[in-house]
C-alpha cells in the first residue's frame, strides 16, 4: 500500500474511569489537558517528519518497531501512576512515528506539496467534527470496542493481501475503509474521554494521536495518489 499503517495500539489500555453521562467541569478540564498533550505530540511528530525526510524505508521500519515498544511502556507507566514518565514516552512516540513516516510525507511533499496541506486541513476538520460528537453524546460507546478491533484487523489483512495481489483501486478502497474505521475510533476515544479519570489522560491522548496520524496518512493517499 502507499502509506504506512499505524495500529491504534494505545487504545487497548484505558486508565481508571468514572461513570456518568453528563459533561462536567472536570471532564472539560480533562479534555483540555488531553488535547494539549495531543497538540504537543503532533508537534514532535512534525519535527520528526522534518528531521527524517532523508531516511530510508528500512530505518522507518525500525522506528515503527521502537514506537510499539514505547506504546507498551507508556501504558505500563500510566497504569502504575508514573504520569511524568508516561508523558515523556508520549512525546517520544510522536517523534519516533514522525521519523518513521517522514520518507512517505517527503515523497508527497516533493511530488505534490498541496496534497500535504489539504490532508492536514481535512484531518483537522474530520477529527474535530467526529471528536466533538463522541465527546458530546451521552451514549456509552464502550460496546464499540470489539467491533472496532475486528474491523481494524480486517483492514490490516486487506493491506497485506493488497501488497501481493493486484486488486483494482486497492489504495482507494484501503483509504476509504480506513477513514471509516479510524473515524469510528475517534468517536470512541473522545467518548471514553468524557468518562475517564485523570489517570487515563496520557493513554487516551496516545490513542487520539494515533487516530490523527492514521487519518492524515489515509487522506494523504486520497489527495496525493498512490506512492510506492
Amino acid at each position: 500500500m502507499s502509506s504506512p499503517f499505524v495500529p491504534d495500539a494505545a487504545g487497548s489500555v484505558a486508565g481508571p474511569g468514572v461513570a456518568g453521562t453528563q459533561v462536567t467541569r472536570d471532564s472539560r478540564a480533562l479534555l483540555g489537558q488531553v488535547m494539549g498533550y495531543v497538540a504537543v505530540t503532533v508537534g514532535f511528530a512534525a519535527l520528526g517528519a522534518y528531521l527524517g525526510r532523508d531516511l530510508s524505508g528500512g530505518a522507518g521500519l525500525l522506528l515503527f518497531i521502537a514506537a510499539f515498544g514505547v506504546i507498551i511502556g507508556l501504558n505500563v507507566a500510566a497504569s502504575r501512576g508514573r504520569q511524568q514518565l508516561a508523558i515523556v514516552l508520549l512525546f517520544a512516540l510522536g517523534l519516533l512515528l514522525g521519523l518513521a513516516v517522514a520518507p512517505v510525507i517527503a515523497d508527497y511533499a516533493n511530488g505534490d506539496p498541496a496534497a500535504v496541506w489539504q490532508a492536514a486541513g481535512a484531518t483537522a476538520a474530520f477529527v474535530a467534527a467526529l471528536g466533538a460528537y463522541g465527546f458530546a453524546t451521552s451514549r456509552d460507546l464502550s460496546s464499540w470496542a470489539r467491533g472496532l478491533f475486528w474491523a481494524l484487523l480486517a483492514l490490516i489483512v486487506f493491506g497485506i493481501v493488497a501488497i501481493f495481489v493486484a486488486i483494482p483501486n486497492a489504495s482507494i478502497i484501503y483509504a476509504v475503509a480506513g477513514l471509516g474505521i479510524f473515524g469510528a475510533f475517534t468517536i470512541f476515544d473522545f467518548n471514553r474521554l468524557r468518562r475517564a479519570g485523570e489517570a487515563a489522560a496520557v493513554p487516551i491522548a496516545a490513542s487520539i494521536f494515533l487516530d490523527v496520524l492514521n487519518i492524515f496518512l489515509l487522506l494523504l493517499t486520497l489527495f496525493g495518489g498512490e506512492r510506492e
